[in-house]
């Protein structure tokens, strides 16, 4: 099931609402404005990490997907992103634990298994990484050769 990301704009307004920058408007226009769930707040900590990762803001993306797990600890996709945010940071001990816990979620989890393979592969931790591929080729070949490639470029 695919997650539904709130729109750049809406995220912008849950921040803004979080940290009391729209102070206590009740209404606007018509329409009564509702408290920002925790999942709401924690999908736009995620889309403000989406944006830092496109960026190439990585410590900003640390933070932003660090909030959205820790407002909502199931949650895959934020998990992995931590991890990817983590590893471009050079974290790459604290990235594997986001991996493992994308994947505790999430078992099959593509995108997942290949960052955590090129992890492992940064770290010389090349039978791991050897496993993960192993993993990975049941799930998706396109990964899979993106993790090959890594493990043979770290050989």
């Amino acid at each position: 099931m695919r997650q539904r990301i709130p729109s750049v704009r809406a995220a912008r307004l849950l921040f803004a609402l979080v940290a009391g920058l729209v102070g206590s408007v009740s209404e606007v226009g018509s329409a009564p404005m509702l408290a920002p769930t925790q999942e709401s707040v924690a999908d736009a900590h995620y889309t403000a990490g989406l944006e830092a990762k496109e960026a190439k803001r990585f410590g900003a993306a640390v933070d932003s997907f660090r909030r959205a797990v820790e407002g909502r600890p199931d949650f895959p996709e934020a998990w992995n992103e931590l991890g990817f945010a983590l590893r471009q940071t050079g974290k790459y001990e604290d990235a594997l634990k986001a991996y493992d816990r994308a994947l505790k979620l999430r078992p099959n989890f593509p995108e997942a298994l290949e960052y955590l393979g090129e992890a492992y592969a940064k770290l010389g931790r090349l039978d791991d990484a050897r496993a993960v591929l192993e993993r990975l080729r049941r799930l998706d070949a396109a990964r899979a050769q993106e993790l090959d490639e890594a493990i043979r470029a770290a050989r």
